[in-house]
């Protein structure tokens, strides 16, 4: 099952497409583009379901997507935006004094509404397929060319 997870915001959206067990794109858009991007998405990789996030702006945002045409799951978002941060860093360490912050403290370069996305459609698979034992999540790069 090829899915679309969406990180609503208010400026801007995290988009990732994802089947169990792999990322297949992940990025960051402006909330003006998110209809049209997400319609190529869908198209270009047969997305069947898309997931939505339930938090800010989940309500306008899945009247866009309804334009799609493919059923839209909604998922709670709850801890997601740390939980993105600290994935952000596993792939991309620290480097020089940032390694001596705590955890807590580091602020991602740029936005990790994708990373958020990438969790909302982890959390959906793992209900709708699910993973293997001790699976340790989806793997995969980040935005196709």
């Amino acid at each position: 099952m090829v899915v679309l997870a969406v990180d609503p915001g208010r400026d801007k959206c995290g988009l990732a497409v994802a089947e169990p067990g792999q990322v297949l794109h992940r990025e960051v858009v402006g909330r003006a583009h998110l209809a049209a991007r997400a319609r190529e998405l869908a198209e270009r990789y047969r997305v069947q379901v898309v997931v939505l996030g339930d938090a800010t702006t989940s309500r306008a945002v899945g009247e866009e997507l309804a334009a799609l045409h493919l059923p839209v799951q909604t998922v709670p978002e709850a801890g997601t935006t740390r939980e993105a941060r600290r994935r952000y860093f596993q792939e991309h360490p620290p480097r020089g004094l940032a390694r001596l912050l705590p955890p807590g403290l580091r602020v991602p370069p740029r936005p990790v509404d994708d990373y958020a996305a990438v969790l909302l459609a982890e959390r959906f698979l793992r209900g709708a397929c699910p993973a293997p034992e001790n699976s340790p999540g989806l793997t995969g790069a980040g935005p196709a060319p």
